[in-house]
């Protein structure tokens, strides 16, 4: 079905996403307004919903034709006004194809249409972003993570509440499966008219650098923004560092209504002004935490400094990362009026899947599968690890393909430094060819002194490499499975594979339990690279 190619990167088809019932339909002349446009012929017609894919066209849609990686959306003008379409938006590249040139339908015209959809498609919607309290938190690492303490302290409060990230989309406490980290903004604006339509009140959502880029949010309205810190990723999108630090500072110009920013990334400086809400666990801030420590289950608890009070709290998850991630959350709770109290129970009790998430089945040994896939998140995640681990660290870590390439080798470097016996593996090689992945990562790794690092290994197949790490542990050793986290798929040659880490690792545990493990690994380790056994491990 050609439509697809519109979909995600690989090609597959999206699940059409919630909308939302019983809105009064919008004239077109109106949502050329506000393009300040002059009104096309038919501006009479009347638009009841808004999609940039062909195969979610409802009776009654707005089409928006945009240009895409592989096929400009103009191509489908035809499937959607079959699907009942009645009316297009597109760019001037757009409105020359024939499927659009030749259409009977009324067709909107914007130089750079993705920038206006956002407001477009909130006017489609009722404005709906107006009714709720966004909580917007962008950064490199501790998205997910802040969002889900933000949930868990409005939850704590009482109020009603939506959540959209990168793990799971979830309305009034129903789950759905998440795309995209930000949805497109078609979907987001019907998103958040159908969290109202149900009485959600606060909405965290996470908010990345490609949303902001290309306009996902634009037309919506938040009542908090936050920067948890900013480092190496996604350089596949952005051309350098730059770019993509101007890109999480989008959220940063004025759009929220009230701003949170973790001032220990160099880059916090440039997002500052008056007014900033600041966040600190090294420096000066409104907002730290003093006399830091962990309980051997990786719960931590610290004294909690703020400008409405002073107070005890406990994270259920390890590394210093999560205390910032904490401090940023209690701030963004602050600013949308949840009490202390409220924030400290809702921080108590915060779960994030695939972050930290133990595995315990009854071994001698801690086993732990963690969502990091870029060498900060690495380093900080293995770092918490060593730091309550009473034997030795095994990390099981690949890199995704199609990706940027450039993390791979500081991967696998960040990695060495820090395990007794590091395994290369397979992560979601997508186009890539696999070995050449781990080569990378390989060459980084063995950058790192003998003297510095334990072993190394090379086992493709990651639920091998699995098995081989379960196999290696003994009592008080950590088992770290990283990169997928939360996953439940490896995509392999554009095919989605299900495969799922804490599975993986919950079964090669137990089949270490019960004596079948012996023998399973036979023929599977492609290389092995044997460094000298780190001192004093």
């Amino acid at each position: 079905m050609p439509a697809k190619v519109q979909g995600k990167p690989d090609g597959k088809a999206v699940v059409a996403p919630p909308r939302p019932s019983g809105l009064t339909p919008v004239p077109l002349a109106e949502l050329a307004g506000c393009l300040d446009e002059p009104p096309p012929t038919g501006a009479a017609v009347l638009v009841a919903g808004v999609t940039l894919r062909a195969d979610h066209v409802r009776p009654g849609d707005l089409f928006a034709a945009l240009p895409g990686t592989r096929a400009h959306g103009a191509q489908f003008a035809g499937d959607a006004a079959a699907a009942g379409a009645v009316a297009l938006f597109t760019d001037p590249a757009g409105a020359q194809y024939p499927q659009v040139r030749d259409s009977e339908l009324p067709v909107l015209v914007h130089e750079a249409p993705r920038a206006v959809l956002g407001p477009v498609s909130a006017a489609v919607y009722g404005d709906p972003s107006a009714a709720l309290a966004v909580i917007g938190v962008t950064g490199t690492s501790g998205k997910t993570t802040t969002t889900h303490m933000i949930e868990a302290g409005l939850a704590a409060a009482g109020y009603t509440t939506g959540l959209i990230g990168t793990v799971e989309t979830r309305i009034a406490g129903d789950r759905l499966a998440s795309a995209f980290t930000t949805p497109e903004a078609p979907d987001l604006q019907a998103l958040f008219a159908v969290m109202a339509q149900r009485g959600v009140t606060h909405v965290p959502m996470e908010v990345s650098s490609h949303a902001l880029a290309l306009g996902r949010v634009a037309g919506t309205r938040f009542a908090v923004g936050a920067f948890t810190n900013l480092s190496q990723d996604h350089l596949d999108f952005h051309p350098d560092m730059e770019d993509y630090f101007a890109a999480k500072a989008v959220l940063f110009d004025g759009r929220a209504g009230t701003e949170v920013v973790c001032v220990d990334s160099p880059w916090s400086p440039r997002l500052l002004r008056d007014g900033s809400v600041t966040v600190s666990l090294t420096g000066d801030a409104q907002w730290t935490a003093t006399d830091v420590h962990g309980d051997p289950d990786g719960t931590q608890h610290f004294l909690l400094r703020s400008p409405i009070g002073e107070r005890r709290l406990s994270i259920p998850l390890p590394g210093t990362f999560n205390v910032a991630n904490a401090l940023v959350a209690a701030a963004c709770l602050a600013a949308v009026d949840v009490p202390l109290a409220a924030i400290a129970d809702g921080l108590a009790t915060a779960r994030v899947p695939g972050r930290m998430q133990p595995v315990a089945l009854g071994q001698d040994f801690t086993a732990v599968v963690d969502y990091s896939h870029k060498p900060e998140a690495v380093a900080l995640a293995l770092d918490a690890v060593r730091a309550r681990a009473a034997g030795r660290v095994i990390v099981v870590l690949g890199c995704g393909g199609d990706r940027d390439a450039l993390k791979r080798p500081l991967m696998g470097q960040a990695a060495a430094r820090r395990s007794d016996l590091l395994i290369v593996t397979d992560d979601n090689p997508r186009g890539e060819d696999p070995a050449a992945i781990r080569a990378a990562m390989l060459t980084g790794a063995l950058d790192v002194p003998e003297s510095q690092r334990g072993e190394v290994r090379d086992i493709g197949d990651r639920r091998a490499a699995i098995v081989a790490a379960v196999a290696a542990a003994r009592a008080g050793d950590v088992v770290v499975v990283a990169g997928k986290g939360h996953e439940t798929g490896q995509e392999i040659d554009g095919v989605i594979h299900p495969f799922s880490d804490v599975d993986e690792l919950a079964g090669a545990i137990t089949e270490m339990i019960t004596g079948t493990i012996t023998g399973t690994i036979t023929g599977t380790i492609t290389g092995t690279i044997t460094g000298a056994t780190r001192s004093g491990r």
